[in-house]
């Protein structure tokens, strides 16, 4: 993988500086260290009934923070259902803080080419276009399930004998040798799309251990935490800048040559580039990541250029960054 690539490098940064960190008697380090790795905090809202609390609970199951105080969070997830309504764009126009819209309940988004889901990602880049914030599809029921042994004996009998799954009453009503209470759990627990991909699953001989995973694939979920990751882009970007920083003036007052070459180094200039084309790619620039001499070259001409161009304070400080990364990398020995 490239160097320039986001994640890598600013991993590298924080590997290394922990890795100082350990050998030095300096406390500020491991506190600088601690602000740089804390995790995006995300606050879930949304009207009553478009399932916020389930989007959240699903969110905390895929590793996202959600804060239980919503003036401490650092992005902000507006939940929709089916349709925007003016007390939706009035919560996505009230946001102070990078927003990630869910258009959740998506498998209730009716039938065209290629499913509910799709019609839902249609739906959502409509919302967008009218919004202004990247919003994403989501069932959010499926993101978290748990199975017991009542309702995994329920779907393989399903499997062996289909139920009516035209429409919820049918499935409650229809005979079949599953009881209605179990039929009951697992509507409430998968609804009748997770009902009918976790029978698809186990018929194609999916281990039923293995269908949580598989339903919170169909959940979206992780496009939705992607889309988290990407709006925390410019908050992770001032982090490691302030952080740099800090740790420029740790090393003139105290005198530390060791950290002021490593802020000198290629971790900390790589790592700046890093979380910088992290900013601009969240923003729809594309960044060349090629891994070569002349792609450094012109991804350093190309980056400088932009930087002297009509753009704001933060692109301008990205573009610095992912310019004298493109030369440092162009620097190095092959």
């Amino acid at each position: 993988m490239s160097a320039v690539r986001n994640r890598e490098g600013r991993q590298i940064f924080v590997d290394a500086l922990t890795q100082y960190a350990q050998h030095s008697r300096n406390p500020r380090l491991r506190s600088i260290i601690r602000r740089l790795c804390a995790p995006l905090r995300v606050a879930v809202r949304g009207r009553r009934g478009a399932g916020a609390t389930t989007v959240a609970a699903a969110l905390s199951a895929g590793g996202v923070v959600v804060a239980p105080d919503t003036s401490a969070a650092d992005v902000d997830v507006v939940v929709l259902a089916e349709v925007l309504k003016p007390e939706d764009i009035a919560l996505i126009g009230a946001a102070q803080r990078p927003t990630v819209a869910v258009l959740n309940k998506a498998d209730l988004s009716g039938f065209g080419p290629g499913g509910p889901v799709a019609a839902a990602q249609r739906r959502a880049g409509h919302y967008r276009a009218l919004t202004g914030v990247p919003t994403v599809p989501m069932v959010a029921l499926l993101g978290a399930v748990v199975l017991d042994d009542e309702m995994l004996a329920a779907l393989s009998a399903l499997v062996r004998q289909p139920a009516d799954l035209t429409n919820t009453d049918a499935f409650l009503r229809c005979a079949h040798p599953v009881p209605v209470s179990a039929r009951r759990r697992l509507l409430d627990a998968l609804d009748r799309f997770g009902i009918a991909h976790a029978v698809v699953a186990l018929g194609d001989g999916a281990e039923p251990a293995a269908l949580p995973g598989l339903l919170r694939r169909h959940s979206q979920l992780d496009r939705v935490v992607e889309q988290i990751h990407a709006a925390g882009a410019a908050l992770r970007y001032q982090r490691m800048r302030s952080a740099i920083t800090e740790l420029r003036a740790l090393a003139a007052q105290s005198g530390d040559q060791r950290l002021a070459a490593f802020l000198a180094g290629d971790d900390a200039v790589v790592g700046a580039m890093a979380a910088a084309v992290e900013v601009v790619e969240a923003a729809g620039v594309p960044v060349d990541t090629a891994d070569d001499p002349a792609a450094h070259l012109r991804r350093a001409v190309r980056w400088r250029r932009y930087g002297r161009g009509p753009v704001g304070a933060l692109h301008r400080d990205c573009a610095a960054d992912i310019s004298r990364g493109s030369l440092r990398l162009l620097g190095r020995p092959r």
